[in-house]
């Protein structure tokens, strides 16, 4: 595979050529970058996923939704609708507005959940009636010019070639960093040594107005599809078979084998849209299983996707558990963020009338 993507580096290079033309269009004005008299920040990365942008959304959601009127604006991928929607209850799915929207509105049912794929659309419908809009995954959508970009790394990423597409997995030249307000290294071990912390900077050279924050994933225990907490307990007899349908499983199995080392892993594309065929083999598999005590564990992103009618007379004889993750700043910078964020907010919130 290392090879091949060698092979791919001439188209690597086409690519990087035109999303470098692009973006100078919108840099000189020659494409129009809409700005909006509300708070706009956008939560986004250089990589084609797993960054962790949908914890930092949800991150910035419980920092901010007490004080605002807050709406996310997402495309919606691998929804089967079109233009804009907006979800109106916790029971959205994901066919309909894709499987983080869905986690979105499922986690917090008071806060305005949008998608659109013409995001400068998306904002003009909220505006009227908020007063902040945070895009998850809106770096690229240059149509929008954000008052507060936050820009997603991936720690076990960071020694990676910085190809663009099809060679690599940017999907633009690294040093489109430049156009973020907050660089945040995601995906941290829980402790990193002072020399650690110095290499991770260095690697991403930011500049001198951008400030660099390190991150960690908390697993939040096992829940029930329904989001109530479940009292099983992993231990080092339990055979677990894990359904993933996102970019980076990594993390999640290493978690997961401090607890045991039997794990049939059942791994799909991010954004995999389960089958009917897909459900059959995990369930054929977990009953077929000798051991006295197995689960079947997936993430709150694939458990959306898990909710189409088709799939519930199978999975709801099955014990299927969700394990909720949240973001975690490293030492006391978590402070120093919510303080960057919520005075941007403040500061240009404060001539926007809601009506």
């Amino acid at each position: 595979m290392k090879y091949l993507r060698w092979l791919l580096l001439p188209f690597s290079l086409l690519y990087g050529l035109v999303v470098i033309i692009r973006n100078w269009f919108y840099d000189a004005g020659l494409l129009k970058s809409h700005a909006f008299n509300i708070p706009v920040i956008c939560v986004g990365n250089l990589d084609i996923g797993g960054a962790g942008k949908s914890p930092m959304t949800e991150y910035l959601i419980r920092l901010l939704k007490d004080e605002n009127k807050l709406a996310t604006l997402s495309r919606g991928y691998g929804r089967k609708t079109r233009g804009y929607l907006t979800a109106a209850t916790a029971t959205a799915s994901a066919t309909e507005f894709g499987d983080e929207p869905a986690q979105f509105k499922q986690k917090f049912p008071d806060v305005t959940v949008a998608v659109c794929e013409n995001r400068v659309l998306g904002i003009q419908h909220l505006k009227a009636d908020h007063d902040l809009v945070i895009l998850d995954d809106g770096y690229q959508h240059r149509a929008v010019k954000p008052g507060f970009s936050i820009l997603l790394f991936d720690y076990t990423r960071l020694d990676e070639p910085h190809f663009v597409l099809p060679a690599g997995n940017l999907r633009e030249p690294f040093s489109g960093r430049w156009r973020a307000d907050v660089l945040v290294v995601s995906k941290c071990p829980e402790s990193l040594a002072e020399n650690d912390y110095r290499l991770a900077i260095d690697k991403l050279q930011p500049l001198p107005f951008q400030n660099v924050f390190f991150t960690s994933i908390s697993y939040q225990g096992l829940h029930n599809r329904d989001g109530s907490r479940s009292a099983f307990k992993l231990t080092e007899d339990t055979t677990v078979f894990l359904l993933t349908g996102i970019a980076n499983p990594a993390p999640l199995l290493q978690h997961l084998k401090t607890f045991t080392s039997i794990i049939h892993h059942h791994n799909y594309p991010d954004h995999h849209p389960y089958s009917l065929k897909n459900i059959s083999k995990l369930a054929l598999e977990f009953r077929n299983a000798t051991a006295q005590k197995k689960v079947i564990i997936t993430t709150e992103k694939d458990a959306q996707r898990l909710e189409r009618p088709e799939l519930q007379e199978i999975l709801q004889s099955l014990p299927v558990l969700v394990l909720p993750i949240i973001t975690r700043f490293h030492g006391n910078s978590g402070e120093q963020f919510d303080e960057l964020v919520t005075s941007y907010v403040r500061t240009h919130r404060a001539n926007h009338v809601v009506h």
